[in-house]
């Protein structure tokens, strides 16, 4: 006889969700976590606050944001939607507030009052959790899974869920060992390749901004074949080039323009202003300092911290003309230069800056009712081992609720 009904592999979100909900139907749960703790990866979502969900309470509405994977995800989100999860979080006592872009946190602001949640949650059910469990294989039987291989032996159990997570956050352990034992059974898996992730760029003007926040800015993104991405958001600059969620969320589609080469793009620094009503506001302010020289001026034109990098995009003879003797020309340039800062982006930052990778078993090879593999009934694979882009801004998470719900309901 078995120890256990379940193994499951790996204590984060999608792991602990899926532990603690097949305790409720009476299964006898292991969780094997290779850390010392469970949660790393919670402990840094949202910058440590915990971007639990994204608010976005009508299901159709959620799902457009997964591409081509939203067809196959309607089943388990109609198990555990949104609504569920604030309902399950706030029913436990941790209340949720919402803020832009419907990105929803613990009112708490704490990350480890998640993980805390989660811990007792499997508690109540009585999940066995072994720390510094180094799983190195699923246990095989006559082709059929029966456990999984640890380096202290071999442990048995019905059924399995993989939950290890995919390649980003790799300083909390997740180093691929997932995708590696799905190939090894015959699962087809999608090299991963950082999906939401910071971009470098090659201008130093840019690094020079560090630190710098700006909101609202407009990006544009040219590919070498004429294809474009644009996009409208916060933007941050970094040491390497841009951040923030305007960059993070649209990074999966600049990566494509990225395979031709760099990618030459642009900063609108007035987004929502036109040039005829731009043009009368520098009017205004050159008729009110005309007898300084335009270098000086050029604090009062642009965003705040923005003035030096508009100064690096014009000529040293234009910078120190007196306002009186700058001409029509001239001012039409200054205006288009502040509508279209130029900057290059040369690559992204890779794995160990990506919030979300993409990569893993394609959605076809899944029942998505159960979160089952279609190779073996009784493994379950949730989270980040399944092929699916999606942006920052919680939808990250709750694809681990929903999918670690629905797999802990049929393991």
């Amino acid at each position: 006889m078995n120890e256990f009904d379940v193994i499951v592999v790996g204590g984060g979100p999608a792991g602990m969700m899926a532990a603690g909900h097949a305790a409720e139907y009476g299964r006898r749960v292991l969780l094997l976590e290779k850390n010392r703790t469970t949660g790393e990866k919670l402990r840094l979502t949202g910058g440590g606050r915990c971007n639990i969900t994204n608010a976005e309470f009508d299901t159709r509405l959620f799902l457009a944001n997964f591409g081509e994977a939203a067809k196959f995800l309607f089943s388990p989100f109609s198990r555990f939607s949104v609504r569920d999860t604030f309902e399950f979080f706030e029913g436990r006592g941790l209340s949720l507030m919402v803020e832009d872009r419907n990105r929803a946190f613990p009112t708490t602001e704490k990350s480890e009052d998640v993980i805390r949640l989660m811990e007792e949650y499997m508690a109540e059910g009585e999940v066995t959790v072994r720390f510094g469990s180094n799983v190195t294989g699923l246990l095989m039987e006559e082709g059929r899974i029966c456990g999984v291989q640890t380096s202290q032996g071999p442990i048995r159990s019905e059924s399995v869920v993989l939950a290890t997570g995919g390649l980003s956050y790799k300083e909390t352990g997740s180093t691929g060992d997932g995708f590696r034992w799905l190939r090894e059974i015959g699962h087809t898996v999608a090299e991963a390749t950082p999906d939401v992730v910071p971009l470098r760029v090659r201008e130093q003007w840019v690094k020079d901004l560090s630190g710098l926040t700006l909101d609202p800015m407009r990006i544009t993104f040219s590919g070498i074949d004429g294809g474009k991405v644009v996009r409208e958001g916060k933007l941050l600059f970094t040491h390497f080039g841009v951040s923030g969620p305007l960059i993070l969320n649209c990074a999966h589609e600049v990566k494509k323009l990225l395979k031709q080469g760099p990618v030459n793009t642009v900063i609108d620094l007035f987004p929502k202003q036109e040039i005829p009503e731009i043009d009368r506001k520098v009017l205004e302010i050159f008729d009110e300092n005309k007898n300084k020289i335009l270098r000086n001026v050029l604090r009062l034109l642009a965003p705040q911290g923005m003035s030096r990098a508009l100064a690096a995009q014009l000529s040293d003879e234009l910078l120190d003309k007196k306002i009186n003797v700058v001409s029509a020309m001239e001012r039409k340039q200054l205006i288009q230069t502040a509508k279209g800062l130029p900057l290059t982006v040369t690559g992204t930052m890779g794995y160990d800056w990506a919030v979300v990778c993409d990569g893993g078993v394609p959605l076809t090879e899944v029942d998505t009712r159960t979160m089952a593999s279609r190779l073996q009934d009784n493994l379950y694979i949730v989270g980040d081992l399944l092929h699916i882009s999606r942006p920052s801004g919680g939808f990250s998470l709750q694809l681990c609720w929903t999918s670690g719900f629905v797999a802990g309901e049929n393991a």
